[in-house]
């Protein structure tokens, strides 16, 4: 038994120190492959990229900005920072100046969004984004605000967004029942509310309505609509949803 003991406890001994081997051979790994970014801050990126070419490490030229310190074509910012421990191969992002901003940022505000676009472009400025939005009363497709505004000094980047404005929706309504109102005051109603008078037509007469034809005394004269005359039937039906500027039809008696 305690040959045994001692033999699972040698084990035991074994198989940790098997485990804190590997471990410190993976820091060792791992750590060989660390290098420390340098600063790259005032380096062109052809400089900053044969200043780390040798370790192992690459540059990436993610964005351009105005900077009234750091001269055109130069890096002005950096990620990571310099002094930190990296592993080879890694990528480091940095941004380029374009020195200070020597364009002026239009006014294209009352514009098209196709005009404004190459108002902005022809400048050397990019469109960074487009949002759209319902705008009663202006006419759609009309670029009602921008960012930077008009002539503003101390931009940033040489991006501009704009806020154009798109047509609104019709405004809808539930149809109401015209039938049994005469066809006078229905017209005026629908004109008032935004919705235009269709077709007005006789209803059909009733059998019992429809005079003898063999009677010689009679004279059949087809009937008009008129003012007085009473909506029988209307389309489109009470209760449909319709939107402003709907035409209604009517048949009257």
């Amino acid at each position: 038994m305690k040959d045994f003991f001692r033999f699972a406890m040698l084990a035991l001994v074994l198989v940790v120190v098997a485990l804190v081997s590997a471990l410190i051979a993976m820091r060792f790994a791992i750590h060989g492959e660390e290098v420390e970014v340098p600063a790259l801050v005032g380096l062109t990126p052809p400089e900053a990229s044969r200043s780390v070419s040798s370790l192992g490490l690459q540059i990436e030229v993610e964005r351009q900005y105005f900077s009234p310190s750091i001269a055109e074509g130069h890096i002005m910012s950096q990620l990571p920072m310099p002094g930190a421990k990296v592993r080879r191969g890694w990528q480091v992002r940095v941004a380029e100046s374009l020195g200070p901003q020597r364009v002026t940022i239009p006014d294209v505000t009352r514009e098209s969004e196709r005009a404004a676009e190459w108002n902005i472009r022809r400048r050397g400025i990019d469109l960074a984004s487009t949002a759209e939005m319902q705008f009663p009363g202006t006419p759609a497709d009309q670029v009602v605000a921008q960012s930077p505004p008009a002539n503003a000094n101390q931009v940033a980047a040489p991006k501009a967004s704009l806020l154009v404005s798109i047509a609104s929706d019709p405004l809808a309504y539930v149809m109401p029942s015209f039938v049994g109102q005469p066809l006078g005051v229905a017209s005026r109603t629908l004109q008032d509310a935004g919705f235009r008078l269709g077709n007005v037509n006789m209803a059909q007469p009733a059998p019992s309505e429809i005079p003898l034809e063999n009677n010689p005394s009679i004279t059949v004269i087809p009937a008009q609509p008129a003012p007085a005359s009473i909506i029988v039937l209307q389309t489109p039906p009470a209760g449909q949803k319709v939107l402003a500027g709907a035409v209604v039809n009517f048949q009257v008696r």
